[in-house]
This record gives structure tokens, C-alpha cells and sequence, in this order.
């Protein structure tokens, strides 16, 4: 089974991600710094999640560049990335709609953990899929981006409810190690 297919729909599903998530940006009331400063917790979480939602969408694109095919498998775990992600736009309002309290802040974690789960799923599949000696498999090797990853959103989410902002910087922390693209596949597909 070619992989384009599920590439297209998953440009797709993140472009909707996003337009939701900017759709869901109220304007201000009023022509005054004073009529944003409230919007500022909305804003800054649509900042947070838009890279997010980025990062998947680039490292997705890199991980399809470095296999040759699909199987229904890959399908499955694909739509189940692809599942986490769509929760980001109702987790995004509704941390910045309620300033970062600390129970929005753990569901936003919870959501950002599924999601790098769901991730790890899909690589895991299109591993079995292509091999131990493929380009992915040389390009992932141990993983440890995504799995010091998965251990910030795990002691960020309990943390929430002790110090919400540290968890908030916690998420930022796991945003900025995957920010640029994984070069590990970049170079492993360029050779």
C-alpha cells in the first residue's frame, strides 16, 4: 500500500487542527492594549499548540520520507496520532480560557502525552513494517528524544496541580528539543 494516500489525509487533518484552533482566537472588545491584556493566556496557548501541532507535522513528513510503504497496521496507529491531535483545539481553549489553571493545564499534558504515545505507536509500526535495517530504523535508533519526552509530560501532568506555570514550562521545554526538525532521518534519507 502507498503511503501518499494517508500523507494527504494527514496534511489534511492538521490544517483543520489549525484553522480550529484560530478560529477559536476571540476578538477583543475594544480598540485598547487594555481590551487584549485578557486574551493573553488564549494567545500564548495557541502559540504553544500551534508549534506543537507543527512539530507533528514535520516530523510526520520526515518520518514518510524515510519509508517506503504502509499497511492497514500503520493506518490504524496513523488515525490514532491523528485522534490526540484533533483534541488539541478543545485542550488549547480551554487552558487559556481558564488562565492556565492547574486541572486545564493537566489535561492539556494528558493530551500532549497521548499524542507523543500515539507517535511512538506509529514509528513502532512502521518499524515492524520496513525492518530493523532500514533507514528508519538506523535514523530512530534508542529513541531518546521521544522517550525523555514522554517522561517531561509524565511529571509535568501530576505537577500541574502543585505549580501549573512549571508545567507550562515543562511543555515548552519538550516543544523546544523537538522544535527543529529530526535530523536523524534528514541525514539517514539524504545518503
Amino acid at each position: 500500500m502507498t503511503k501518499g494516500r494517508m500523507e494527504a489525509f494527514s496534511d489534511g487533518v492538521v490544517a483543520i487542527i489549525i484553522t480550529i484552533m484560530v478560529l477559536e482566537m476571540k476578538v477583543p472588545h475594544g480598540e485598547s492594549l487594555a481590551a487584549i491584556k485578557p486574551l493573553a493566556p488564549v494567545f500564548l496557548s495557541y502559540v504553544l499548540s500551534f508549534t506543537n501541532v507543527g512539530i507533528y507535522w514535520n516530523n510526520h513528513h520526515h518520518l514518510m520520507h524515510a519509508v517506503q510503504h504502509v499497511n492497514g497496521g500503520v493506518l490504524w496507529a496513523n488515525l490514532h496520532l491523528l485522534f490526540w491531535l484533533s483534541l488539541m483545539p478543545f485542550t488549547t481553549g480551554w487552558m487559556g480560557e481558564n488562565h492556565f489553571a492547574p486541572l486545564p493545564v493537566a489535561v492539556y499534558g494528558i493530551d500532549l502525552f497521548m499524542a507523543a504515545i500515539a507517535y511512538t505507536i506509529l514509528v513502532r509500526f512502521l518499524l515492524a513494517l520496513h525492518g530493523p535495517n532500514s533507514t528508519l530504523a538506523k535514523a530512530i535508533g534508542s529513541d531518546f528524544k521521544g522517550n525523555i519526552s514522554l517522561a517531561i509530560y509524565a511529571a509535568a501532568i501530576p505537577l500541574s496541580f502543585l505549580a501549573s506555570y512549571v508545567s507550562l514550562a515543562l511543555y515548552v521545554l519538550v516543544a523546544v528539543i523537538w522544535f527543529l526538525p529530526d535530523r536523524r532521518i534528514e541525514k539517514k534519507v539524504a545518503k
